[in-house]
């Protein structure tokens, strides 16, 4: 499998994460989560025999999973780059085989995947039929505060901007990426989450604290201007503080659901084969091709 650009330097993700988890790392956004997802999979109505926990970066959705009784055994995975390739790995670092596993979860790791559509169709691959994949990741919208501010004063300070927030995927474009990755039934939905702080530096310092400060490839490699930074603080607090003086900072969090193909799962109707007009379902009066409304 080949992969598009690399956009992430995945190294220095680890990097940092470790660090984070060494120094206490910040796992608010990761515990709503685990809990959600425990909340998701209870209304499941089946048990999950093998499933793999891909990335997540704590061991919170293993905790809350397993106190479901829904999951018999969870496995830790990752994504493990070699060669140009990304390879879906369990704790063995050996490749999952085709149809091994029952669930596949995720929780905030997905974003930082270079090749996602990759991703996604070798987690389809491992899967048994009827399997389940379900994972929540970091949307498009978050961050926006902190990338306009950044991006006005770069433009200001330094006569250019670069990179500093990742381009996270958009919710629109993930119920496509699930359908080319051939999952059946899929389901994108996301939950907001708005998160205010005494100043810009406590957010900085919180997505230091969760090992999430950039990893772009295409970073600026120079240490940032104290001027740059000072304007960067100014407008952030200019558009985004409430009247109390603290500012706000957007998380979106975007849930993946997909099934693995099964025959026994719910199938869309043959064009034409419905039994009664939509007009009478509706209790309206059906209108002909080429009849206007009111026409007699």
């Amino acid at each position: 499998m080949t992969t598009g650009p690399t956009i992430f330097d995945r190294a220095l993700l680890r990097t940092r994460q470790q660090r984070a988890l060494a120094l206490g790392a910040a796992t608010f956004l990761l515990d709503r989560v685990a809990d959600e997802m425990a909340e998701r999979l209870a209304v499941v109505t089946r048990r999950f025999e093998r499933a793999a926990d891909l990335g997540t970066p704590t061991n919170a959705i293993r905790y809350g999973l397993m106190s479901t009784g829904k999951v018999m055994a969870l496995e830790r995975a990752s994504i493990f780059s070699d060669a140009g390739l990304e390879v879906m790995v369990g704790e063995a670092s050996t490749p999952f085989a085709d149809a091994s596993l029952d669930l596949v979860v995720s929780g905030l790791a997905l974003q930082f995947v270079n090749d996602l559509p990759g991703a996604l169709i070798q987690i389809r691959h491992a899967l048994t039929a009827d399997g389940l994949l379900l994972a929540a990741l970091i949307g498009g919208e978050s961050l926006n505060e902190l990338r306009e501010a950044f991006a006005q004063a770069e433009s200001e300070m330094d006569g250019g901007i670069s990179p500093r927030v990742a381009p996270f995927a958009d919710i629109r474009d993930l119920g496509g990426l699930l359908q080319r990755a051939g999952f059946a039934l899929p389901v994108v939905d996301s939950d907001r989450v708005i998160v205010r702080y005494d100043s810009p530096i406590a957010l900085m310092r919180d997505l230091r604290a969760m090992g999430a400060t950039n990893i772009l490839v295409e970073r600026r490699r120079a240490p940032l201007k104290r001027a740059t930074l000072r304007r960067m603080l100014e407008i952030y607090a200019q558009r985004f503080a409430d009247a109390d003086g603290r500012v706000r900072a957007t998380f979106e969090i975007v849930w993946l659901t997909g099934w693995a193909p099964h025959e026994s799962q719910p199938k869309p109707l043959r064009p034409g084969s419905a039994t009664r007009r939509l007009a009478d379902a509706l209790g309206t009066k059906e209108i002909s091709t080429g009849e206007k409304p009111g026409q007699s």
